[in-house]
């Protein structure tokens, strides 16, 4: 074997050299395009025997956020908490998440999303196909949970079943709303109806929440010891819901009703310590409520569901 030797000088010389070669190599410094801001398009989270996945099937920025949520405190109020939690007054994100749980013996998805082409691109970035989801389950029927029921006129989902609350359902089908006449109603035949602590599949219960919307449910899931309620719209913004359950909000049918359940679904969480996903927290939407003064306070998971056991 050859053996070499080199000197400290000589080291040093290679060293301070090598920049300089670098340089004269490539001419200049390469330089990536600015991409602007992104984020994953699902995540996915182990809760025991079960997969549970987020996706994110849309998300916008919202002008005028003081219009849609504490409509029934001041202007100066508003701007005050939003100062508080480093957020603006003027503008806010909103995000829209279905979740997928794979039970092991079933696919079940919780609502749809905006549109067909949303969801359908969120399923595919999670590693799924329309054609795969065994249940569809609706929280309740407003526009961005049951856009996504239907493609060009077409079930999207064509090998599931549908089940919804018995009261969300007969409420809208009691009217004219063009969104449940086109997307729901056709599904009408293959919908299980069910009430408060109805079985979806094994480990998955509903839990009445009404206020929101008439029958709206959210859901419990329970997994080998584990549980995690998925909140779809019981609470729509992490700071304006949660610090102030009590303030209304625009989408809330029965404002009266959607904070008393909000403040019931809180407390729970707050005090069993049960993560939650809710449908427009920041994505990926999973986090746990803490008691704070008056009102509540969301913690966003971090690597809770991602240690090894």
């Amino acid at each position: 074997m050859t053996k070499i030797n080199m000197s400290r000088r000589s080291v040093l010389a290679s060293a301070a050299a090598l920049p300089l070669a670098g340089v004269a190599a490539t001419g200049a410094k390469a330089a990536a395009p600015l991409m602007g801001a992104s984020r994953a398009p699902y995540n996915r989270i182990k809760l025991g025997g079960f997969d549970v996945t987020s996706l994110l099937a849309g998300t916008r920025t919202v002008p005028d956020p003081n219009t849609i949520f504490g409509l029934n405190v001041t202007p100066e109020e508003f701007a005050a908490a939003s100062d508080a939690a480093l957020i603006p007054t003027d503008k806010s994100q909103f995000f829209f998440t279905p979740t997928v749980i794979n039970t092991g013996a079933e696919l079940v998805l919780f609502d749809t999303g905006l549109n067909g082409a949303g969801i359908t691109a969120a399923l595919a970035a999670a590693g799924y196909t329309p054609d795969q989801i065994d249940v569809v389950v609706l929280t309740h029927m407003h526009g961005d949970h049951i856009g996504g029921l239907m493609t060009d006129g077409a079930p999207t989902f064509p090998n599931a079943r549908y089940v919804t609350g018995s009261a969300e359902f007969d409420h809208w089908n009691g009217t004219d709303n063009e969104g449940f006449a086109n997307n729901v109603r056709p599904m009408a035949e293959k919908t299980e109806m069910i009430g408060d602590g109805g079985t979806v599949a094994s480990g998955i219960t509903s839990m009445a929440a009404f206020g929101h919307t008439p029958g709206h449910m959210t859901y419990m899931i329970e997994s080998e010891g584990q549980q995690l309620v998925l909140g779809a719209d019981f609470a729509n913004h992490y700071v304006w819901s949660l610090a102030h359950p009590d303030w209304e909000v625009r989408f809330d049918m029965d404002k009266q009703a959607a904070a008393a359940t909000r403040r019931s679904i809180l407390g729970m969480l707050a005090a069993d310590r049960i993560p939650f996903i809710g449908y427009h927290m920041p994505f990926p939407a999973l986090g746990y409520v803490e008691a704070r003064g008056e009102g509540f306070h969301y913690v966003p998971a971090s690597y809770q569901f991602v240690m090894d056991s």
